[in-house]
């Protein structure tokens, strides 16, 4: 273990002289703007949404990649360097951001500093039933962290936001809060016409190949029916496999939900097996073309979910 720990912080001391070897002698700031920088796209989108044109945003994470599989690089730390805010996922969801702060020497946005968001803050964490250890796979013993892809979760992501902007810049709070306010009234006519989409299939059983859309799903009244990985990020065991066809059979379910990062073969493999709909949907935010909002996002998953169970 001690052996270990002093190889991640070796590496993490290499990767930040390679920063700093790198790092650009200066250069114009961008027109007064906040440079912000999140861990993942849902929230860089929530940030645009609320900072408008007085942030510029980056997140580490891409729309279609594994949140939980980010790797730690120079080029990561540099973005971070640059940040005047932090606007991370938390709750386990993203714990690569732990290196890529330190390497990136940036005392701006260490955690308790004005310029570290952590946006889980306030949000209802859906935490697990019994004790996990690392023995189950990717699991989080802190909760489930996919909570952005519930659109109920917005209202406390998007105070944590503001609040970290206005702590940074606080001269431009009542732009941020005004923003904030139009985007959920926003959010909340969608949410009516979202809910109205999906009323007719309450009820369904869903089998979900991560553990990515459970709290989209259970929001709208669908039910969780299982998962195609039985480990979180474990490729799954043949037996497994077997008896979940056999379940989705016996329980005539009609829809397997997978993410782009999804293993298409044993997607595939599944769906035929079983009989079922294998449907591919973004998990998050730029997850696929046309969804570079966060409102975006949910209208893409919302008709494709109805068009899929209709």
């Amino acid at each position: 273990m001690q052996r270990s720990r002093r190889s991640v912080l070796l590496a993490t001391a290499v990767l930040a002289v390679g920063v700093a070897m790198f790092r650009p002698a200066g250069g114009p700031e961008a027109a007064g703007r906040v440079r912000v920088v999140t861990s993942i796209t849902d929230l860089k989108a929530l940030t645009e949404a609320v900072g408008g044109d007085l942030v510029e945003v980056e997140s580490l994470a891409r729309g279609n990649q594994n949140l939980h599989d980010v790797e730690v690089r120079p080029s990561l730390m540099l973005r971070l360097k640059r940040a005047d805010l932090l606007v991370r996922n938390g709750v386990g969801g993203d714990p690569w951001v732990e290196p890529l702060v330190i390497g990136s020497q940036n005392p701006r946005i260490l955690p308790g500093a004005r310029g570290y968001v952590d946006a889980s803050a306030g949000v209802a964490i859906a935490r697990p039933g019994t004790a996990m250890s690392r023995v189950h796979g990717d699991v989080h013993p802190e909760g489930d962290p996919h909570y952005t892809i519930d659109p109920a979760s917005a209202a406390a992501v998007t105070a944590n936001i503001v609040a970290g902007l206005v702590r940074v810049a606080p001269e431009h709070a009542s732009a941020f809060e005004g923003r904030r306010a139009e985007f959920l009234r926003a959010l909340e006519a969608a949410m009516r016409r979202w809910e109205q989409t999906l009323a007719p299939f309450r009820g369904t059983p869903i089998i979900t190949y991560h553990e990515s859309f459970g709290y989209f799903l259970r929001r709208f009244g669908l039910q969780p029916a299982g998962t195609i990985e039985n480990r979180p990020g474990i490729p799954p065991s043949p037996g497994h496999l077997a008896t979940l066809v056999r379940r989705i059979k016996e329980g005539q379910i009609r829809l397997i939900v997978a993410e782009p990062f999804a293993d298409r073969k044993v997607l595939d493999l599944v769906a035929r097996e079983s009989g079922a709909r294998a449907l591919v949907v973004p998990s998050a935010v730029e997850g696929v073309q046309g969804t570079t909002g966060y409102l975006d996002l949910m209208e893409h998953l919302v008709g494709a979910l109805a068009d899929a169970l209709r």
